[in-house]
């Protein structure tokens, strides 16, 4: 997969006012390399992820995959892509609280139309790379705000993604978690050569990628 943005322009509106977060912003990502997208708050880090995972449509511009503009597909095209494509690791890890660890990781699976025996030894490998063998059925009121992060980088990866977009990895866990996530991060993106977009302030994940993006308050 191929990820090029092109004068992407984005403004949230309240009323009369006209707030401008990307500016005619363009970038290309290459397969197999891994990006740090850095910048002050309020520099529109987390709006170009959802950008470039097609959670958000820009006001302006192009985003293409493998060199077709997205943001005039369907509904169900965009809803296909991200089902099947991309991978999304959320800041608040967003993880649904009826289920078990184990669960959250499967049901991506499932959505993504894998069947959940094959996915099941799978997803158990990829909770034991980010450290959380042993909490497989926990639920997430049970675990810390660094557990849960784990889990989303785990369900993000279930599906082998070709994109895959991470909101501060490394905020909510100590040093050396931070280490071993950023290290799988890397070893995913070298052995699977997806493209992969990382927004953060961390200093280690910046030195561990191939190259960092600066962002600025417009």
């Amino acid at each position: 997969m191929s990820l090029d943005l092109r004068n992407v322009h984005v403004e949230y509106r309240s009323g009369e006012e006209r707030l401008t977060v990307l500016d005619e912003f363009t970038a290309t990502f290459e397969p197999g390399t891994a990006t740090t997208i850095v910048g002050p708050s309020g520099s529109g880090k987390s709006t170009l992820l959802g950008v470039c995972g097609i959670l958000r449509r820009p006001d302006r511009g192009a985003v293409c995959l493998d060199g077709t503009d997205v943001t005039g597909l369907s509904v169900r095209d965009r809803d296909r892509l991200r089902r099947t494509q991309i991978g999304y690791v959320f800041q608040s890890g967003n993880l649904l609280p009826g289920l078990t660890v184990l669960d959250q990781v499967l049901a991506q699976a499932v959505i993504s139309g894998e069947r959940p025996a094959r996915a099941r030894a799978h997803a158990r490998d990829l909770l034991d790379e980010v450290g959380l063998a042993g909490h497989e059925r926990q639920r997430p009121d049970e675990l810390s705000g660094g557990q849960r992060q784990r889990v989303s980088i785990a369900r993000a990866l279930i599906h082998r993604p070709r994109l895959l977009l991470i909101d501060e990895p490394t905020a909510a866990v100590d040093r050396s978690q931070a280490g071993r996530i950023t290290d799988l991060i890397m070893q995913v993106t070298e052995e699977s050569g997806c493209i992969t977009v990382i927004a953060t302030h961390d200093p280690e994940v910046m030195a561990a990628t191939d190259r960092t993006v600066s962002l600025a308050v417009v």
